[in-house]
């Protein structure tokens, strides 16, 4: 197997190299200073094609041509240096992709380089309370306003992260009440900051609240204008599709993987575990798991290269790094033991724990690796998926298998 990336992209890591070494200075910096500081090093990068390579000039872009080995050496290059990449969250990950891809030049214009910048954060409006995963369930409402010109919302919107921080929110309305379930819904942008929007955050199990957390959201004639709407009334379905891709890429993806089943490995020796044979044969299970999930990856990314498809296999990835996840805090949880029911951590008790905010430092991946069954879609509708689009099987009506 041979992992190196060739000649040509070793010259190229060479110059992310000297420009971060340039560029990627922070040194001893004031919150608002750094804030500063990292908006103009990204305008930089952006500017030699580093970031946001698939995003236009004319929105904010580096419109650079799809090339997946550059990609990487840049992501490792940044990892290396420890400069900051693309900003996160749904924004980035879901609806910029998104509205590059069936958006119009006028919501291009709008919203594209803000949501770049950070002057637009965005919650995603799908789910509903009693829906769970199934998205065609959809009750929130819109109707046309006399004149034609706005989309008036009722209805109410739950699981939405980053909400308390968002400005904006991509959702699934329904707009035909009476057409076939998948064909009545519009995708819409909205902003939140008005009369008709509220907020409330969702207090979850850990007992974290606030603006990184979960927000509940309850529309009462909000309004956005109809230039706003995504693709053809009553087709947002389909273009919740293109968007859920991107979200599943984002978590489907590898990175992390392995420095969480390094972490369990330290909590095993923290507790005195590690020369346990039942543990250290967990832990063997898990790392080969991880290791197949990595060298899948590097499949992946090989057929990228190549221009080759890769099959069924690229379906399955954000499930089986679900399933690891599981593993992993099913060890941690045994491990920890009563030390994890303590909340707020209390003195004196063990320092690999308790170092990181919350209760411990594990609690957020316990209860987290359950929330990823459920983001960007069930683990059981990834099942079908790979099942119908896959390996070519029956729809599965009574699971809500996709139309």
């Amino acid at each position: 197997m041979d992992l190196s990336y060739g000649a040509e992209a070793e010259v190229f890591r060479k110059q992310v190299r000297a420009f971060l070494a340039e560029t990627w200075q922070p040194g001893e910096r004031r919150k608002a200073e750094l804030k500063e500081f990292i908006r103009a090093f990204r305008a930089k990068a952006v500017e030699r094609g580093y970031l946001y390579r698939s995003v236009p000039k004319r929105y904010g872009g580096s419109e650079q041509p799809v090339d997946v080995i550059k990609a990487q050496v840049i992501r490792e290059e940044f990892a290396r240096a420890r400069a900051p990449m693309e900003m996160g969250g749904n924004g980035i990950n879901m609806a910029v992709p998104t509205l590059v891809e069936v958006g119009t030049d006028e919501q291009r214009e709008l919203f594209i380089r803000k949501t770049l910048e950070g002057d637009y954060i965005w919650g995603q409006g799908y789910s509903e309370p009693g829906s769970g995963s199934d998205l065609a369930s959809v009750r929130t409402k819109a109707e046309l306003s006399p004149d034609g010109t706005k989309w008036v919302i009722n209805g109410q919107k739950i699981w939405t992260s980053q909400g308390g921080a968002a400005t904006h929110m991509f959702m699934l309305v329904r707009t035909e009440p009476d057409a076939p379930k998948h064909d009545g819904i519009t995708y819409l942008l909205l902003d939140l900051n008005q009369p008709g929007v509220t907020r409330r955050p969702i207090r979850q199990m850990t007992g974290m609240e606030g603006d990184d957390t979960f927000y509940e959201f309850f529309f009462d004639n909000a309004e956005t204008p109809v230039s706003w709407q995504v693709g053809e009334r009553g087709k947002g379905w389909y273009v919740s599709r293109t968007t859920l891709k991107h979200e599943r890429a984002s978590i489907g993806s590898a990175d992390g993987l392995g420095r969480q089943f390094s972490k369990l490995v330290d909590l095993a020796k923290e507790m005195g575990r590690i020369g346990d044979p039942l543990v250290r044969e967990r832990l063997t299970q898990i790392e080969g798991f991880v290791l197949s999930h990595r060298y899948t990856s590097f499949r992946l990314f090989s057929c990228q290269a190549a221009g080759e498809d890769a099959g069924p296999v690229q379906l399955m990835m954000k499930l089986l790094l679900t399933e690891i996840g599981h593993q992993i805090a099913l060890l941690a949880q045994e491990l920890i033991g009563d030390e994890g029911l303590i909340e707020p951590a209390q003195a004196g008790a063990r320092g690999l724990i308790t170092q990181q905010r919350g209760p411990n430092k594990w609690l957020d991946q316990i209860m987290g690796s359950l929330g990823n069954s459920i983001a960007g879609g069930a683990s059981n509708i990834q099942r079908n998926i790979i099942g119908e689009r896959g390996l070519g099987l029956p729809r599965d009506l009574a699971m809500g298998g996709e139309k």
